[in-house]
């Protein structure tokens, strides 16, 4: 189990002994911690902050090479809150959320967005896949990261939407195995 508290600090548990910290260690990200997700196989976590970056994350120090941060939910110079991130249950690919009202699919292992979808007219809250990964729901409401003047409850209505996943928008491109030769 991964935890972000305040001050970036991030706290791995293990489960078989979750009274006891396994690690800590300070976010990579420079700026406040929005959300975090555990890998499916439970090797790493993603985090997502406030300054639109999301950082892959391995626990063990072996896998440290690994570990890399990217851009994501921005408009030119604007930059947007990273609001949520899930995994996809069956292929392992993940789903970020944001204050720009976009969510976008992405293949952390060959790092690489997968889809970008329109986005909507108010920010994403929060988002989830289904149990089989064939629906992704996501919130569509304001989320406070402009504060409470710019909050107009009379425009800014909330929506749930639920859009059906084609493979072709979730699964990781087949990694290339052709070579080239010089001569």
């Amino acid at each position: 189990m991964v935890v972000a508290t305040a001050d970036r600090h991030i706290i791995v548990y293990n489960l078989a002994s979750p009274q006891t910290e396994y690690k800590r260690v300070i976010s990579p990200l420079k700026y406040q911690t929005r959300c975090v997700a555990t890998f499916p196989d439970r090797s790493g976590y993603l985090v997502g902050s406030i300054e639109g970056r999301v950082a892959v994350q391995h626990v063990e120090e072996s896998q440290q090479p690994k570990n890399f941060t990217f851009k994501c939910h921005r408009d030119g110079n604007d930059i947007y809150a990273v609001n949520s991130i899930d995994f996809h249950p069956q292929f392992g690919t993940f789903a970020t959320t944001g204050s720009d009202g976009a969510y976008n699919f992405w293949d952390k292992d060959s790092k690489q967005r997968l889809k970008a979808m329109q986005r909507c007219s108010l920010p994403i809250s929060c988002s989830a896949f289904n149990h089989d990964g064939t629906i992704f729901g996501y919130a569509v409401s304001y989320d406070w990261s402009k504060g409470a003047e710019n909050h107009n409850p009379a425009v800014n209505k909330n929506y749930l939407l639920l859009h059906a996943t084609q493979e072709n928008e979730v699964k990781a491109k087949a990694k290339s195995t052709t070579t080239t030769t010089r001569r």
